[in-house]
């Protein structure tokens, strides 16, 4: 998708703080953070929603989770806790349409529900 910022950002023509990349996703620095640990995890792969996933994605999308466990244990809050969101177009906050991973953490966090 050549209009889509995360396809801009795994490309390099959009600079980010990144975290890690490897053969399937990046991870990098939200730009609005609202946590003090709050990166985003998105597939090299355009998927434009948790609606456009497929059976055939399901290997990608726990490699997103384990991405972002490894991580978050690298950032030392992995025992405190953290959380995993993926927003689920506009009504849910999802701004970019390009499927991503919230990783959330470092503080406690506001329960939900």
């Amino acid at each position: 998708m050549s209009d889509c910022v995360f396809c801009k950002i795994r490309d390099g023509l959009i600079p980010a703080r990144l975290v890690m990349r490897d053969d399937r996703c990046i991870a990098f620095e939200d730009i609005n953070p609202q946590a003090p640990v709050h990166l985003l995890f998105v597939p090299l792969q355009h998927i434009a929603s948790n609606d456009a996933v497929t059976p055939e994605d399901r290997e990608l999308v726990g490699h997103l989770v384990l991405a972002a466990s490894r991580v978050a244990a690298e950032r030392g809050i992995a025992h405190s806790g953290y959380r995993l969101v993926m927003n689920n177009g506009p009504d849910a906050g999802q701004a970019v349409f390009h499927l991503h991973l919230h990783l959330l953490g470092g503080k406690p966090l506001r329960k939900m529900g």
